[in-house]
């Protein structure tokens, strides 16, 4: 069990027959009345974001979460498989559990697979990734000292903001917790 009072990012509780993650909380003590506190909690199920204040002393079941690293292998039009590199069992997910990864997952990248009670929920993508740059329009001699960016897609498909200076064939680290280019490797 743990109380409102002990939230912190990324702890995860069992509420009305869901699974939540903090997200941002705040302790607030106000001149007059009770304390209470101020939360922003994401459902790891659904995935849906809602605003919540909690009185510090109610209780709550803690929820475990497991992950475990799998390798992506392919994709069959509708399920995307990934296999336990321990067991080599493969796990087939649907698109919605996996569609934000794979902006950033080719075949045989590995990813983070959360689970609740066993069942897959989310599948997240190393921190950052090298993908070869695929479509982008060549930049223009001169426009370069305002930091300009442009269009470029990569590999997966994904597009993101690269510097003038990518070019087609380059391969570029991007960081895919905020979709940003981060250098040309």
């Amino acid at each position: 069990m743990i109380s409102a009072g002990d939230f912190r990012k990324g702890i995860t509780f069992e509420l009305d027959g869901d699974v939540y993650q903090v997200i941002d909380f705040q302790h607030v003590k106000p001149g007059k009345g009770a304390a209470f506190v101020r939360t922003k909690i994401k459902s790891v199920l659904s995935g849906g974001t809602k605003e919540v204040t909690f009185n510090p002393t109610e209780r709550f079941e803690k929820a475990t979460i497991e992950t475990k690293e799998m390798q992506y292998l392919y994709n069959d039009g509708e399920l995307y498989y990934f296999m336990d590199v321990e067991t080599y069992e493969q796990l087939p997910l649907n698109k919605d559990a996996v569609e934000e990864a794979m902006q950033y997952l080719r075949e045989n990248d590995t990813a983070t697979i959360r689970f609740y009670q066993g069942n897959a929920f989310e599948v997240q993508p190393p921190n950052f990734v090298e993908l070869v740059v695929t479509e982008s329009e060549p930049g223009i001699k001169g426009d370069t000292s305002s930091g300009a960016t442009k269009p470029a897609t990569v590999e997966t498909g994904v597009t993101i903001n690269v510097p003038l200076f990518v070019n087609i064939g380059d391969k570029i680290k991007i960081d895919t917790r905020s979709g940003e280019y981060l250098s040309r490797v």
